[in-house]
């Protein structure tokens, strides 16, 4: 895997790299590489994002996405300078940071990330591997619990006949000195069986990212580098297990740390799992064997046990926490209802022939979707937007204590504010039949919407919008559409790239496609008071009524 922090970011770092140095002597021991910077950005004829400028008395703070920028910006008043790395109208899940954002990370006094891996995992590499530690670095999903955010856990319900079998870190690793920047590598070091193995993750466009292959062997020379799939800490992902014939495998996983681009690998655990592919998993030889055949299970790093376990949820709710078994105890069944066929395409080549058969247990989810345990999008929920202010507020004030007074009073009156957009939003959506409040969208990104304000989360094309819909998921949106009755779809502005599925289904049943924010501002709706106001109107003028065409 590339990394944005070793081919891009090596001015910024070496700037940073003591720790110690004022921003008067960064400044200039980044000039050189902002000439050329600004060459760059004048060459190809791109808007400039704006720069912080340490030099100029007010804090310099910098936040991964525009909401989070907005939030700042009513806090801080004319004390601080902010700019955000994402920019207003990209989404968070898959914006890939710049040169210039990486200076912004270096010059920052305070950064804010939402995190609860909302944003890609670059945009949280370029923040945690750039900024001084002198700043202050907030993961605001986190923390706001402490200001009585809700919370909600992020759940999966995949229906499927066989097992979803994933990869997993758990635990946060203090005693390796794991951060947020730091990776953990998951590696097959050995496959034993009568056929091949095959781990791959089948991206959004149909291209695909081969982590495992028996098939050409183990490198150990190599450190098993071709054989390894790469997770953030305290997260997890989805791919595809593919086996060339029936009978039982054994297949060795190695867990192993790495705290910064610059260390070494840490091994934390290895262990061996059992598959019965085809067969009667009591051929395994097993006593007593759990055997995993539906549901949700992800074979998981221990980061803070040690070692390497199963997590599992037979009914795939995602609740992964209850139940924890010893590799030694489980089968992994792959059955003959998952015999499958290899694609045509260049891009499964490593698989075998097209139209050879193969046992496959199926990643569902396509496209690169990792994620941890919490649903990100809170300020979905004002109450929760408001938590955040209390929290930047009382960073900024740690920070930059003359300015206390101020930052108190701007919060204030900003929360007072809030107050009464969560009395609006409250009011305008309670005014539409409750039996027409159903919610279909782009992305599952609206689930503390319909539990604060009581709007019924109907469907979503994709879990994420990195993720393409399957044809299951597209007849099911169509049924759920037509037997509630549904007036209106809603698709955000910044997704309608990638929305033609929401946008057909709508067409095919005659229903109005309304828009809806979610992860950005735009112009339309340029700060988070007018995005919610946005919000509130235009589910009550989509579904109050008068939606269908």
């Amino acid at each position: 895997m590339k990394r944005f922090t070793d081919a891009f970011a090596s001015p910024w770092r070496s700037a940073a790299r003591g720790r110690q140095t004022s921003h008067r002597a960064l400044g200039t021991r980044i000039a050189a590489a902002m000439t050329i910077l600004a060459m760059a950005f004048s060459l190809a004829g791109c808007a400039s994002k704006p720069l912080l400028s340490p030099g100029d008395g007010r804090l310099q703070v910098v936040t991964t996405t525009g909401i989070l920028r907005d939030l700042v910006e009513n806090v801080g008043g004319d004390r601080v300078d902010v700019v955000s790395i994402v920019p207003d109208g990209a989404d968070p899940h898959t914006y890939e940071p710049t040169l210039r954002d990486a200076r912004n990370v270096v010059y920052a006094d305070v950064a804010f990330s939402n995190y609860a891996m909302l944003e890609e995992h670059n945009i949280i590499k370029v923040l945690d591997s750039n900024l001084l530690s002198s700043s202050t670095n907030v993961s605001l999903v986190e923390e706001s619990a402490k200001y009585a955010a809700d919370l909600i856990e992020l759940t999966e319900n995949v229906n499927l006949d066989t097992v979803w079998l994933g990869l997993r870190v758990n635990g946060e690793g203090r005693r390796y000195g794991v951060t947020r920047d730091s990776d953990v590598l998951v590696q097959a070091t050995k496959v034993t069986g009568p056929g091949h193995m095959f781990g791959y993750l089948t991206g959004t466009f149909g291209d695909t990212e081969v982590y495992f292959n028996s098939a050409k062997g183990f490198d150990p020379g190599d450190d098993y580098r071709r054989d390894t799939a790469i997770l953030p800490a305290d997260a997890h992902t989805h791919l595809s297990w593919a086996f060339t014939k029936p009978g039982i495998y054994h297949v060795t996983l190695r867990g192993q740390v790495k705290v910064s681009d610059a260390s070494e690998p840490i091994t934390v655990g290895q262990a061996t799992y059992t598959f019965a592919v085809g067969v009667n998993p009591d051929e395994a030889g097993i006593a007593h064997p759990v055997v995993l055949n539906q549901g949700h299970a992800d074979l998981s790093v221990e980061l803070d046990g040690g070692g390497m376990d199963v997590h599992y949820d037979p009914t795939g709710g995602g609740d992964l926490t209850q139940r924890r078994y010893t590799p030694g105890q489980v089968v992994i069944e792959v059955p003959n209802k998952a015999i499958a066929q290899i694609p045509a395409g260049s891009q499964f080549s490593f698989l075998g022939h097209p139209g050879d058969q193969i046992y496959q247990l199926a990643q569902a989810v396509l496209g690169k979707h990792v994620h941890g345990e919490l649903d990100p999008h809170t300020w979905q929920n004002v109450r929760n937007a408001e938590a955040y202010v209390k929290l930047i507020r009382d960073t900024l004030i740690a920070k930059d204590p003359k300015g206390a007074e101020i930052y108190r009073a701007n919060a204030a009156r900003y929360l007072a504010r809030l107050d009464d957009l969560d009395s609006y939003v409250r009011s305008t959506i309670a005014s539409i039949p409750q039996s027409d409040r159903y919610l279909v969208t782009t992305h599952d990104g609206f689930a503390y919407l319909g539990k604060a304000y009581g709007v019924q989360i109907a469907g979503f094309v994709t879990p994420n919008p990195s993720v393409e819909p399957s044809l299951a998921s597209r007849r099911k949106l169509t049924e759920t559409i037509r037997n509630l009755n549904i007036p209106a779809v809603f698709l955000e502005p910044n997704l309608k790239a990638r929305s033609s599925d929401l946008t057909q289904v709508a067409s095919e049943q005659h229903v109005r496609v309304c828009p809806i924010y979610g992860d950005t501002l735009d112009s339309h709706a340029p700060t988070y008071i007018a995005m919610m106001r946005f919000n509130a109107d235009t589910l009550h003028r989509c579904l109050g009524g008068a939606g269908r065409r």
